[in-house]
């Protein structure tokens, strides 16, 4: 501990030394940003609820709020109805043509008897064909009867599917309706209130990551050779005119592409037309805010 503290009085008197003598300590400059989304309306209908204040730390997927699934859930369930209605009009073909099946294997024993009574000279021709024609009688109905029951169940199938997909749609629009945050994060700001009407698309709120901050900074071209991503850097971010406070931070980002220096950023040689975009990630104790400037050194 006492090592640090000298370690940490020992910056403080490098910096203000650098300060008077009116060099740059630091080798880029930039704002702090962090990932924000946000959260829109999914669904159409009024908001039942909507549980969030600006400030509040969030999880990702966290039950937020609801839009109205009332309507919903009532077709929902007239849908569960029809295609209840649909399956039970499926017919079982096997329960449905074994009487006539039994009466076919009835007279093709009943055949094989009169045949073998012909042989004998017991029976007449006449008897064995009258028995083939009722057999081939009972086969074309067995036939158009499987037929019949093979179109019914096809049409049934069908309409059930279609209702099934309908649940399915109905069931995702209801999970639209429930209000979630896609990041764990603070609500940054809040666009609706309980009771508004909600529509696909309206803003609802925004949440920030602000617990891993990362500044933004230019860099000129002489400076990419000294620069790699992965590298550890130390960051300063800016507490007012006269205090920063140190962080370290780790480059997670090099553009690969110059542009001109924006306006309201310094960069090691002020005379640099061209700088390279850099993003250092630093994890934040609370302390650095959205928009605050920082400086990075090398």
């Amino acid at each position: 501990m006492k090592k640090k503290n000298i370690l940490s009085l020992c910056a403080a008197i490098a910096a203000l030394t650098a300060c008077s003598s009116g060099e740059k300590d630091y080798d880029a400059s930039g704002v702090f940003e962090t990932t924000e989304v946000i959260v829109s309306a999914k669904a159409t209908g009024e908001i039942i609820s909507l549980n969030v204040e600006e400030g509040q730390d969030v999880k990702r997927n966290e039950m937020l709020g609801l839009i109205d699934t009332l309507q919903l859930s009532l077709h929902g369930q007239q849908l569960a109805a029809n295609q209840s209605a649909a399956d039970s009009k499926r017919l079982d073909a096997n329960r449905q043509v074994a009487s006539i099946r039994q009466q076919i294997s009835n007279l093709q024993k009943e055949k094989k008897r009169f045949s073998d009574l012909l042989a004998a000279n017991a029976a007449t021709q006449k008897q064995v064909d009258d028995i083939s024609y009722q057999i081939e009688v009972l086969q074309r109905q067995l036939a158009a009867t499987q037929e019949q029951i093979g179109s019914n169940n096809q049409s049934a199938g069908n309409q059930s599917m279609g209702i099934k997909a309908q649940r399915a749609q109905t069931e995702d629009q209801i999970r639209k309706a429930h209000i979630t945050s896609p990041i764990t994060g603070t609500v940054l700001t809040k666009y609706a209130e309980q009771g508004e009407y909600a529509t696909p698309g309206r803003a609802l709120f925004k949440v920030g990551d602000i617990s891993r901050m990362r500044l933004r900074a230019y860099i000129t071209a002489p400076q990419l050779t000294t620069l790699k991503v992965g590298q550890k850097v130390k960051v300063f971010a800016d507490m007012g005119e006269t205090e920063s406070k140190a962080y370290e931070g780790t480059v997670e980002w090099i553009s690969d592409k110059a542009e001109f220096t924006p306006k309201t950023i310094q960069t090691r040689d002020e005379r640099a037309n061209l700088v390279y975009a850099i993003k250092v990630a630093v994890k934040n104790d609370g302390m650095i805010k959205r928009g605050m400037y920082g400086d990075v050194k090398f």
